[in-house]
């Protein structure tokens, strides 16, 4: 007898906890199950785990809400094939089917979506957030309207991911559900770095470009020895840059040398290419004596691709092969029409003269008093403008005693101005 009263308790304990139709696709977006010990279905995305908590919070992507359940030893946790899991194997950024109690907020069960693909170690993509597109190694993907960006457990936005960050991107059919940053980026600065400016600054294999003043570098996590290089002067670093971090290097303890030049001797194909070795115009047919150090150099032939990179001299005597590439456009150019393309372009380079009087521009209005960098480089304080050009570009935002911020934006081509406020920095 004893038994039956508890049997029959449970069962009205269960309907106590239903939801009619009406409740459950107009107000919560969950899917009702009548058999099992819960009320609520879902299929979601992982935002954070806290283990010491035994909480879990998700998102359901269909309605672009958070919700948080506990969970204890009597959930249940599998892969897509039914094989049981820890939750130590499970992260931010899965997407799972759950089964829970809604009024008691605590999780059934747990399985990694059967209908989901996963890609981790993501390095080479490019995101168009205007058209809602991602392109992973030139495939093309959906983003979700409400795709979901993670980084150290917290939820983001698409502007908040760099093309240095690696990642793991979640989807279901074509359409990306979340992206989780596996590793993020930091930033490096320069100080005491006159000598430097106008030289070179090489971080490990992730990135080489000209030192200017007052440059904010955006660099992958991680240890790297750093090199800058300028007339007469060198010097190497170790740095380990922690994600969302910045650090300073100081350079002021380092002056200039003796400089060292070293002979290049450059073997060209086709022979009559013009070489030009950063900016002039250069005899290439017999050695070349160039200062140590890095210099761009690039090599124009008529009928072939133009070749441009960076050649860095170290030593005393050198030889650098160059083979050109044929054009793979016509070159033949109708010299009857010549004449008259010219005047053309006189008379309609005119009225884009005029009109480059009114450069759109991008306004940035917050948050006041930060510094700005645009691709590295310090335009200003917030609020300021500068000349638009159309691209990818990195904003980066930074303030004393806060903690230093950046965003890829794409910028169209078109004549409007751009106008941006941005969050608040956070305080360090």
């Amino acid at each position: 007898m004893s038994l039956l009263f508890s049997a029959c308790s449970f069962t009205d304990n269960k309907k106590e906890i239903q939801f009619s139709d009406s409740q459950t696709s107009k107000e919560t977006g969950y899917n009702r199950e009548a058999a099992g010990f819960y009320d609520s279905a879902d299929t979601s995305v992982i935002i954070s785990i806290v283990p010491e908590e035994k909480k879990i919070t998700f998102h359901n992507f269909k309605i672009g809400k958070n919700y948080t359940l506990k969970y204890d030893g009597a959930t249940v946790i599998s892969d897509k094939y039914g094989t049981g899991m820890a939750m130590t194997q499970v992260s931010p950024g899965d997407i799972v089917d759950i089964t829970f109690y809604k009024l008691a907020k605590r999780l059934n069960t747990m399985a990694l979506s059967s209908q989901s693909w996963d890609f981790s170690n993501v390095r080479k993509f490019e995101i168009s957030s205007n058209q809602r597109k991602f392109y992973i190694a030139e495939e093309e993907y959906a983003l979700h309207e409400n795709v979901v960006v993670i980084s150290d457990n917290q939820q983001g936005e698409l502007t908040d991911l760099n093309q240095c960050d690696i990642l793991s991107v979640r989807g279901i059919d074509h359409e990306i559900m979340s992206i989780n940053v596996e590793k993020g980026h930091g930033y490096l600065r320069l100080t005491n770095e006159e000598y430097f400016v106008g030289g070179w600054i090489e971080v490990g294999q992730e990135l080489i470009q000209p030192i200017t003043d007052d440059m904010l570098l955006v660099v992958p996590e991680g240890t790297y020895q750093v090199l800058l290089t300028n007339t007469g002067i060198e010097t190497t670093r170790e740095i380990t840059i922690e994600r969302n971090g910045e650090i300073e290097l100081d350079v002021g303890d380092v002056t200039p040398a003796e400089k060292k030049f070293g002979q290049i001797l450059f073997s060209v194909s086709p022979t009559d290419a013009q070489i030009y070795l950063d900016g002039t115009l250069t005899d290439a047919k017999k050695p070349v004596s160039l200062e140590y150090g890095i210099h761009q150099m690039i090599a124009k032939a008529e009928g072939y691709e133009t070749l441009s990179k960076y050649i860095k001299v170290g030593q005393e005597y050198a030889n650098i092969n160059i083979e050109m590439e044929t054009s793979k456009e016509d070159q033949e150019v109708d010299t009857e029409n010549s004449a008259s393309v010219s005047a053309n372009t006189v008379t309609s380079n005119n009225t884009v003269l005029s009109s480059t009087n009114q450069t759109s521009k991008i306004f940035i209005e917050a948050p006041e008093g930060a510094e700005v960098y645009l691709d590295t480089n310090y335009v200003g304080i917030v609020p300021i403008s500068f000349d638009k050009t159309a691209g990818t570009h990195v904003i980066t935002l930074r303030k004393s005693g806060f903690v230093t911020k950046s965003y890829t934006i794409q910028v169209d081509s078109t004549k409007k101005d751009i106008t941006y406020s941005f969050s608040n920095l956070n305080s360090e």
